[in-house]
């Protein structure tokens, strides 16, 4: 029985008030909750990601609700290092 991780996403909610922050638990795992800015992240499973956000737009304390882009990106930049640019004559004679 192996350990398969799950692809998870994170979904950014802002609210009008903070009061129903936690009926937001219902919808996925509620990792934070911004007072100040009125907003929380809540992270569920690839899968279930549009008919969640589905619901929770129809919600009346919710005022917008963002897909982090977060697993899409990019992070390896190592590769990419030396295919982006090339040095030029004078600054390849300065590093040999």
């Amino acid at each position: 029985m192996a350990f398969e991780a799950k692809k998870r996403r994170g979904v950014i909610v802002y609210l009008y008030h903070l009061r129903q922050s936690k009926q937001l638990r219902r919808y996925g795992n509620l990792q934070y909750v911004s007072r100040k800015m009125k907003y929380a992240l809540i992270y569920m499973d690839e899968v279930d990601v549009k008919k969640t956000v589905e619901k929770l737009k129809q919600l009346r304390f919710v005022k917008a609700v963002e897909i982090s882009n977060r697993p899409d990106i990019t992070t390896e930049f190592s590769k990419q290092d030396h295919q982006a640019y090339k040095l030029t004559e004078e600054d390849q004679e300065k590093f040999n």
